[in-house]
């Protein structure tokens, strides 16, 4: 039981996780082409 209860857990945390990264990269993301596009046009 306590093995089952540790499994599930772990993959809690671990969508978790996955979930927090893939908004941090997309956020990344953002920034970048944000900055491309003032690059390309500054005024």
């Amino acid at each position: 039981m306590i093995i089952i209860m540790l499994a599930a857990t772990m993959t809690l945390a671990m969508l978790i996780a996955t979930a927090f990264s893939l908004h941090q990269e997309a956020q990344r993301v953002r920034i970048q082409d944000r900055q491309r596009q003032i690059a390309r046009h500054p005024f």
